[in-house]
């Protein structure tokens, strides 16, 4: 018979070995031709796969993978390490509030099964500067899964490369905006809506700058999405503030053909003013946390003109960490911006 102590190892073996198996897992793979004549023939093909052992509900993070929106989605680099420039999209995107959307939020995978996502790389990058060449393009590997309490976990994926010698063409040019209305496929509904959110935008710009300007140490309301306070960087936000105040929000062009459930809006950065709407941003507020106005601060925070912020970090929580963490990429985060010209809770 087996001892009482070699039982309870024997079991407590067991149960470590049970709980690595149920571990979750994935994997992600790019795949594509091998050689490409041509920036608009590179195309790739990202498969990702529920290495694990149990049934994962994974977000489209429109910067994972699974989404087929142009933003920064790979790391491209050559045998010199030169990298092609982005040229995508920048969203906002909240995974709390995409999980909130519902199942059109998520792709759910069962162990074993797989989903494959085709991506025209030319729609976010150019290589005019980098040149042909032989490049390595491994996708981004960071997911997020929805546990079994609702919340959005972070989850590294195993990146299988792939590699492809690009020649001729290096860019495509992106169609021009054409000279057309303020709205574009924006119900009168929406419409409506969007003229509320410009008008508070406005005010929550106007707001945060006459802040930045009248409050020149480490208050509150500036070290919770900022950090520590230094003089460059209160004149870094300083400065982006005053280019969004300087912004007209009610003549931007707005485009409401996005259909990304968990996304509430993206912007190309270097084209000012124009700001595509997707389904996140219709079920938020006017104003307060994660608002209608404050996403349109966010966004236009990413145009060039305004100071090109990133998004190192989504949501309060995190962003808060950031300005713990990393006090000179929370200045160029662009929810920082958000929720500091938001102040909700009001923070003085």
């Amino acid at each position: 018979m087996f001892s009482s102590s070699l039982r309870a190892t024997l079991i407590a073996l067991v149960a470590s070995a049970v709980a690595v198996s149920a571990a979750p897992g994935l994997s992600v793979k790019v795949a594509g031709p091998a050689e490409v004549a041509g920036v608009d023939n590179l195309k790739v093909k990202t498969t990702i796969t529920n290495t694990g052992d149990e049934i994962l509900k994974v977000l489209n993070d429109p910067n994972s993978p699974l989404s087929k929106l142009p933003a920064h989605t790979f790391i491209i680099t050559d045998a010199n390490g030169a990298s092609p420039a982005f040229t995508g999209i920048k969203a906002k995107y909240v995974p709390a509030a995409a999980i909130a959307t519902g199942k059109d939020a998520v792709t759910v995978l069962a162990p074993g099964q797989s989903v494959e996502v085709e991506h025209d790389l030319s729609e976010a990058y150019n290589f005019s500067k980098s040149g042909e060449g032989s490049y390595s393009v491994e996708a981004n590997n960071l997911f997020y899964i929805v546990d079994s309490s609702n919340n959005a976990v972070p989850i590294y994926a195993n990146a299988d490369a792939h590699r492809a010698k690009l020649t001729g063409k290096l860019a495509v040019t992106r169609r021009a905006e054409v000279k057309r209305a303020t709205f574009n496929g924006c119900s009168s509904t929406q419409q409506s809506q969007l003229n509320t959110a410009a008008s508070s935008a406005q005010s929550y710009a106007a707001g945060a700058l006459s802040y930045l300007n009248s409050h020149l140490s480490g208050t509150s309301r500036y070290t919770t999405w900022f950090g520590t306070y230094t003089d460059s960087r209160h004149s870094t936000v300083q400065s982006h503030f005053s280019k969004i105040s300087s912004n007209t929000f009610s003549s931007y062009k707005f485009d409401c053909t996005c259909t990304d459930s968990g996304t509430y809006a993206y912007v190309y950065p270097d084209t000012f003013a124009t700001v595509y709407l997707c389904g996140a941003f219709w079920n938020a507020p006017n104003t307060g946390t994660d608002s209608k106005a404050g996403t349109l601060i966010h966004e236009s925070s990413h145009f060039t003109s305004n100071g090109g912020t990133d998004d190192y970090t989504y949501g309060q929580s995190s962003c808060k960490s950031l300005a713990i963490s990393s006090p000179s990429s929370a200045v160029f985060n662009a929810d920082s911006h958000e929720y500091f010209a938001e102040n909700n809770p009001a923070l003085a």
